[in-house]
């Protein structure tokens, strides 16, 4: 078996599994990455040394170690996917250790920020109703951007508010559209007929996630937010203000479709974060205890 025979086997393994085409095609992107660093090997030769040259690779390039995570984690499974087709005789990458990873806290918009994103589109042209539209689900749902592009009419039902969203491994789950999201949508797609996607674009197909991240990027612009905003951006302010405003976190788990809460939780140190930072600036005994271990004097005393 041929390197690319190899990752032909696997991607279509991916396939079968119902893996998402974004995810697919970041395994074949990473895997020609790999294929580079090690001079297109022979399959059958990988092993813990090749993996680790791979590694090092990778360091010397200076990816981050979220990217170097995600790359081992796509390396590891190929390897895991040749042994089981009998073309390893072992798998090498049970030898390889990930990077430990830094927990770093999801970046929010505050909402005063959203609504300067929301008001961005302006007048009533079909591109300005589906940008609107675009922008209103993303928050009002939290959904990945690959789950707004896949979005049929089919899986929106207008009656109710509530969309079908099919998430990471193609599982599905109910999102609520608020509404002005739901307004938003259905202007969107009376906008647009005949096409069966709820976002089309300028053809009447529908529009692809490249498509989508750069309806996002120009409103950032538009909005003169001082910050790097994505369309997973909207996804942590859907959840940071759904907690900040007395959600309870297992109902945000599923709205999010998260398999863990441990992956929700994170958003709770958000909003702990939050909290203290408006403490510190509001309440006149935040500050430190004096060294003395005694209460600072009050002003006149």
């Amino acid at each position: 078996m041929t390197w690319d025979e190899a990752v032909d086997s696997f991607l279509e393994h991916l396939r079968r599994r119902n893996v998402s085409p974004e995810t697919t095609r970041a395994y074949a992107s990473d895997l020609a990455g790999m294929a580079e660093a090690l001079g297109r090997p022979d399959p059958a030769t990988l092993d813990p040394l090749a993996l680790r040259r791979f590694l090092a690779k990778l360091r010397d390039d200076g990816f981050q170690k979220s990217s170097i995570a995600r790359k081992l984690a796509c390396a590891r499974s190929l390897c895991r996917h040749l042994h089981l087709l009998g073309v390893l005789a072992e798998n090498p990458g049970r030898a390889l250790r990930t990077p430990r990873l830094e927990r770093r806290l999801p970046k929010a918009l505050s909402e005063a920020e959203v609504e300067a994103f929301l008001t961005g589109p302006q007048g009533h042209s079909k591109a300005a109703l589906r940008d609107r539209a675009i922008l209103e689900t993303f928050y009002s749902t939290g959904c990945r951007i690959a789950e707004l592009a896949s979005l049929s009419r089919a899986e929106v039902d207008l009656g109710s508010g509530v969309v079908r969203l099919r998430g990471k491994g193609r599982k599905e789950r109910l999102a609520v559209l608020g509404g002005p999201a739901l307004a938003a949508v259905r202007r969107a797609i009376e906008a647009w007929p005949g096409s069966d996607a709820v976002f089309a674009n300028k053809s009447g197909k529908r529009l692809s996630v490249r498509g989508a991240r750069r309806v996002v990027e120009k409103y950032a612009r538009r909005a003169g937010i001082g910050k790097r905003v994505t369309p997973h951006t909207f996804r942590h302010s859907f959840a940071t203000h759904m907690l900040d405003r007395g959600a309870d976190l297992r109902s945000v788990q599923e709205l999010l479709g998260h398999a863990n809460i441990q992956t929700t939780q994170i958003y709770t140190q958000v909003t702990t974060a939050r909290m203290k930072e408006a403490y510190g600036k509001a309440h006149p005994r935040a500050g430190r205890a004096s060294p003395s271990g005694t209460s600072p004097p009050t002003p006149g005393s």
